[in-house]
């Protein structure tokens, strides 16, 4: 009788959580990530509009490249703002480090893959001297037109002025930011790749960087609206791929990166991945 005592005495005993505690949790998680993420994105809204009528202002009148210096180093502070306000609340997880090692180059054409419109964002993040090539209509919002401009982002209206102009940033050692996609992927893992950037590498004599952006979310995708709450939190991650030297047979070598991203793109993070260390 007494080692049955002893027994029972020593049986573990399950504690049950009063009922509704984990479904209020969640709840209040869903909540909370609401109101992080749409108050991250009506600030970043008004800190591009609070940069982009100064800068509207100040760029007819600074001379054109020390305006340019000027524009890319605050469109870097307020993306990698955004980037580490988002961290900080844990609505995303992202290791953008191995960018930094672009940072010490001198004129690249960096070639990523286009998955998201966030793409941008996260790479100049990391760069403070890149010029991407931008739409007409982003010139004439109010909201990011006078940052393009003094940041000296390139039009994309004509395509002859826009390879002349893109190819002459680069020859005077600007890192340009352009998507061989030409628009957000729409058939995974990349679209057929346009001979832009080929033909402005050739022109400015400059090696073409390759970097691939990988995440566990369609978020922002192809036909994905910006109202849409995504699932959290979003992972990314960037990697350094080969670097390449553009060649006289301009079809040949954006065939060539075509195959070599559709071979590094071959897989992408689960959703429960969390962003691993980048090689250097």
């Amino acid at each position: 009788m007494l080692k049955t005592l002893r027994l029972t005495a020593a049986a573990p005993t399950a504690v049950v959580p009063p009922t509704g505690i984990a479904p209020r949790k969640r709840l209040w998680r869903r909540a909370y990530e609401y109101v992080a993420f749409y108050g991250l994105l009506a600030s970043f809204g008004i800190l591009c509009l609070l940069w982009s009528v100064p800068a509207a202002l100040c760029y007819p009148v600074l001379p054109r490249r020390i305006g340019a210096r000027i524009g890319q180093f605050a469109i870097m502070t307020g993306f990698r703002w955004f980037i580490g306000m988002m961290k900080l609340s844990g609505i995303i997880k992202c290791d953008l480090s191995a960018l930094d090692a672009l940072r010490a180059d001198g004129a690249l054409v960096i070639c990523p893959n286009h998955r998201s419109l966030l793409d941008a964002v996260l790479v100049i993040s990391r760069l403070p001297r890149v010029v991407c090539i931008t739409k007409p209509s982003i010139w004439d919002n109010l909201f990011l037109g006078g940052g393009a401009r003094m940041a000296g982002y390139i039009r994309n209206d004509a395509p002859i002025k826009l390879i002349r102009s893109a190819g002459q940033a680069v020859s005077i050692g600007q890192q340009l930011l352009i998507f061989p996609e030409g628009t957000r992927t729409i058939a995974p893992p990349i679209n057929r790749f346009k001979g832009g950037f080929a033909l402005i590498a050739k022109a400015a004599g400059a090696p073409v960087q390759t970097v691939f952006l990988e995440s566990n979310t369609p978020f922002l995708r192809k036909g994905w609206p910006v109202y849409k709450k995504p699932e959290f939190p979003l992972v990314y991650r960037a990697r350094l791929g080969r670097r390449f030297h553009a060649v006289a047979e301009v079809q040949g070598f954006v065939a060539e990166l075509e195959t070599y991203f559709r071979t590094e793109l071959g897989t992408e993070l689960g959703p429960e991945e969390p962003p691993r260390p980048s090689a250097p």
